[in-house]
C-alpha cells in the first residue's frame, strides 16, 4: 500500500507539474507567441504600406518635376515686352517657308488683365494641306505661349488641292506688374 501512495504522489506531483507548466508556462508563452506573430504581420503589413507608398512617391515626384519643367517653360514663354512687330514678321516668316499665299496677319484689339496682355491675331493663307499642317507644327514650336482658338479650312473650288486657311491665336505678354 505504501508503495501505492507513493505512485499515487508521484502521479499527482507529476499531473501538477504538468499542470503548472501548461497553466504557468506554455499558456502565457503561447499567447505571447502569437502577440508577437500578429505584430509581425502587422508590421509587414506596414513595410509593405510604405514601399507602396515609396513607389508612388517616386512617381509623384517624377509628375511634379514634369510639372515644375513645363512651368518654367510656361513662364520664359511669356515675354515682358510686346515685340508685335517681331512675332508678326516671324509668323511671316513661317508662312513663307511653308509656301503659304495670298497671307493676311492682322492683329486685333488687346485684352489686358492684372498680370498679362493677351493679343488675339486674325491669320489667313493659302496652301496645301501639307504645308498648312508642317507651319501649325512650327507655329507650336515658337519660342513663346500661343493659343489656337479657331481654325477654317476651306477646300478651293478649282480642286487644285489648294485650301485657304482662316485662324484665330492669341499670343501672350506680361504686364510690368506681373
Amino acid at each position: 500500500m505504501f508503495f501505492e501512495k507513493k505512485q499515487i504522489v508521484i502521479i499527482a506531483v507529476a499531473t501538477a507539474a504538468f499542470s503548472g507548466f501548461i497553466l504557468f508556462r506554455y499558456i502565457p508563452l503561447s499567447r505571447s507567441i502569437s502577440a508577437v506573430k500578429s505584430a509581425r504581420a502587422e508590421q509587414n503589413m506596414i513595410i509593405a504600406k510604405g514601399i507602396s507608398d515609396a513607389e508612388q512617391l517616386k512617381v509623384f515626384t517624377d509628375q511634379l518635376n514634369k510639372l515644375k519643367e513645363k512651368l518654367d517653360n510656361y513662364e520664359a514663354k511669356l515675354p515682358g515686352q510686346k515685340d508685335l512687330g517681331l512675332f508678326l514678321k516671324q509668323i511671316a516668316g513661317l508662312m513663307d517657308g511653308h509656301n503659304l499665299s495670298n497671307q493676311a496677319i492682322q492683329p486685333l484689339e488687346e485684352v489686358r488683365t492684372s498680370q498679362l496682355i493677351c493679343i488675339p491675331i486674325s491669320m489667313e493663307c493659302t496652301g496645301s494641306l501639307t504645308n498648312l499642317f508642317e507651319f501649325y507644327g512650327n507655329l507650336q514650336s515658337l519660342d513663346r505661349a500661343i493659343r489656337i482658338n479657331q481654325v477654317k479650312l476651306k477646300n478651293g473650288t478649282d480642286f487644285s488641292g489648294e485650301v485657304r486657311m482662316s485662324t484665330q491665336i492669341v499670343i501672350y505678354y506680361r504686364t510690368q506688374a506681373g
